[in-house]
């Protein structure tokens, strides 16, 4: 096969706040770090072990935008992106290395009433079927996928 894949799909819990950085021209950057878990029970000696791993993500532009305003600290989220490794010199002059998740899709998986939404948001109307998304007010684009054309069929 002569091409390459370069596809990350991740299912985790935020570690922080979404990070905006702004630039001329109107662009910005949103990074946060996502926290995966991996549970298995030790054959030796029967005990459960969980193991952490940890993502620095980063979103652009009007993603970052609707990230900044929908993701909180700990909600669930899935996302879909590229590894990119990138390399700087530090303030001390050493080299620094680090590897980041550029996110192209993501999906919202807290339910509106389970994240730290401000108090001014109404509860969800009994009318509306429960769903895995945390959902935009009717004014602001859908903040669950960056691509509105495709509908992921995610069994969760």
């Amino acid at each position: 096969m002569a091409g390459t894949l370069n596809k990350v799909m991740l299912i985790g819990h935020t570690g922080d706040e979404v990070k905006m950085k702004y630039f001329e021209g109107g662009n910005c950057i949103g990074r946060f770090p996502l926290a995966t878990n991996e549970e298995y029970v030790n054959r030796n000696t029967g005990e459960r072990v969980s193991n952490t791993e940890w993502h620095n993500c980063v979103v652009r532009n009007k993603a970052a935008e609707v990230c900044e305003k929908y993701l909180h600290k700990g909600d669930k989220v899935y996302i879909e992106g590229r590894i990119k490794s990138r390399q700087w010199t530090g303030e001390d002059g050493q080299q620094r290395y680090t590897t980041e998740i550029q996110v192209q899709e993501f999906t919202f998986l807290t339910p509106k009433n389970e994240n730290a939404a401000p108090a001014n948001n109404a509860a969800p109307s009994s009318s509306q079927p429960a769903r895995n998304h945390a959902p935009a007010p009717s004014k602001a684009p859908a903040p669950q996928s960056m691509d509105d054309d495709e509908d992921d069929d995610l069994p969760f």
